[in-house]
């Protein structure tokens, strides 16, 4: 296999190895590592099918990381997805009113960052050793609440590294917060913001393009990197479990393999739907990738008319993980609908930043086909949970109800019907009151945490390990910032 490079989206930095970005994690420019060319699928899809998730992450992973060894990229594989997910599967399949759920929730913080952030501390140490880094490394991350609890999860007394969390004080769930601040390991930091999760974002993108903050921490031994969905160790993992979703389909006859399906995805960052994008590319047969936004409509907007516009009120809803007004990871795509013009890239980049919005031309628009954004009031996300747990039994949380009910508007709308996977991306457990509300106004009188026990009930499930005495644990993380301080305490903890 030829070794495959990475480069900036926005021209600064080219011929960059997988090893060398990841530690990197954002590139010097600005911009986001990307393939110099996205891999074609080097097996038939007989070939992959039938194989284990672990197995069949490697035979996708090693076609980007092609620096990496076999027996590295194994070993980071096999550390990754163990014992610490509930289930054997990783990602089991679960078919509901017609359409497949690829449940992504089974790893030990309840959500999909668990795919990536279980293997990307051993990507990044790997890496890191393999580049004769003796710097520390301090991981330094945004979250909208699910991202940090992973993140922290994976790092968590990981040797040669600290990490660095910021996230909304008032922006994310109680369970989500608990999560975070009882979090343990020497080398974990969880600081609260007063702001949003965009604020907290574009905080920790400053601090990677300080060049003075960046040459002093150079000067003291530490390098930063991220754990978001920006470093590209985090994305290339998630693009196996649509590859993986697809197989069980085809293993239960649903499918016949090489027949197109459809993928629905909610998203706030862009990083996920961007994982399908690269599986597309690869071979897998997918059909529409459908982009299911909440309130929050900025991606529904762009698809729909160009513009991209974070100028907008910025609206706390029920599904917060999803609430970005910044899709950092649309970059990667821009990047490829402009014929990889890192110009163009730039360009549009910085209208962004300068002005809150850009536009893109019709030869642009005519290369995002493959796209289809909807989009879901709270209201109509809290109906579908209802209706679907009434017909089937079968409860999910408010970001895949999102995306459920974009799916019912997308084939009402265009009469599809092309089988599809609908990402399922946190467990109900994790954001108790919304989706229990939904069910029963009744359940507004208690708290997340008594909700945990009725939800259990209701639904004949075990409240999953890793949040069973989550209120009784200690908070050991208390620290609270503004926006404008986060530089500031980033430079007291490393001191």
């Amino acid at each position: 296999m030829n070794l495959l490079k990475y480069k900036s989206t926005r021209g600064g930095q080219s011929d960059i190895s997988s090893a060398y970005a990841i530690v990197q994690g954002i590139a010097k420019d600005g911009g986001l590592f990307v393939p110099e060319a996205l891999p074609k699928l080097e097996y038939s899809l007989e070939e992959l099918k039938g194989m284990s998730y672990q197995e069949l992450a490697y035979c996708i992973m090693k076609h980007f990381l092609t620096d990496f060894t076999e027996e590295e990229l194994r070993g980071c594989i096999d550390k990754a997805y163990d014992q610490k997910f509930d289930t054997s599967k990783i990602a089991p399949l679960v078919k509901k009113d017609g359409v497949f759920f690829l449940e992504l929730f089974h790893g030990p913080t309840l959500a999909f960052k668990d795919m990536a952030l279980s293997i990307l501390p051993h990507l990044l140490t790997t890496a890191a050793k393999k580049l004769n880094i003796e710097k520390e490394i301090v991981i330094l991350t945004a979250t909208s609440g699910d991202t940090g609890k992973a993140a922290l999860e994976g790092f968590a007394d990981v040797e040669g590294t600290k990490i660095i969390v910021f996230f909304p004080q008032d922006g994310v769930s109680e369970v989500q917060k608990r999560q975070m601040t009882t979090q343990t390991g020497d080398n974990t930091y969880v600081i609260g913001i007063k702001g949003n999760f965009d604020d907290a974002q574009n905080g920790v993108k400053e601090i990677f393009g300080d060049a003075e903050f960046n040459k002093y921490l150079d000067e003291s031994n530490y390098m930063l990197s991220s754990a978001n969905s920006i470093n590209i160790g985090r994305l290339i993992p998630q693009v196996v479990y649509y590859f993986y979703a697809y197989f069980q389909m085809a293993e239960s006859n649903d499918i016949t393999l090489g027949e197109q399906v459809n993928v629905v995805v909610p998203t706030g960052n862009f990083g996920n739907i961007l994982a399908a994008y690269y599986a597309k590319q690869m071979g897998l047969p997918i059909g529409k990738l459908i982009c299911a936004s909440n309130d929050n409509k900025v991606l529904y907007d762009f698809f729909n008319t160009g513009k991209y516009d974070k100028d907008r009120e910025f609206i706390l809803t029920i599904s917060p993980s999803m609430d970005i007004l910044i899709s950092s990871n649309l970059e990667r795509l821009i990047y490829q609908i402009t014929g990889e013009d890192a110009n163009k890239t730039k360009e549009l980049m910085e209208s962004l930043k300068a002005k809150g919005h850009y536009e893109i031309d019709d030869a642009m628009k005519e290369k995002l086909a493959d796209f289809y954004g909807g989009f879901a009031t709270q209201e109509e996300t809290t109906i579908r949970i209802k209706e679907l747990f009434e017909g089937t039994g079968y409860l999910i949380d408010t970001h895949t109800a999102v995306a459920y009910s974009v799916y019912k508007d997308y084939v009402d709308q265009t009469k599809d019907t092309t089988k599809t996977i609908i990402a399922s991306t946190a467990s109900p457990y994790k954001f108790t009151t919304s989706v229990m509300g939904a069910l029963d106004k009744k359940y507004e009188a208690f708290s997340d945490f008594e909700l945990l026990k009725k939800m259990s009930e209701l639904t004949k499930n075990s409240i999953p390990e890793s949040i069973k005495d989550l209120d009784k644990r200690p908070i050991l993380h208390t620290t609270v910032c503004s926006k404008d301080e986060m530089k500031k305490v980033v430079a007291e903890i490393l001191k």
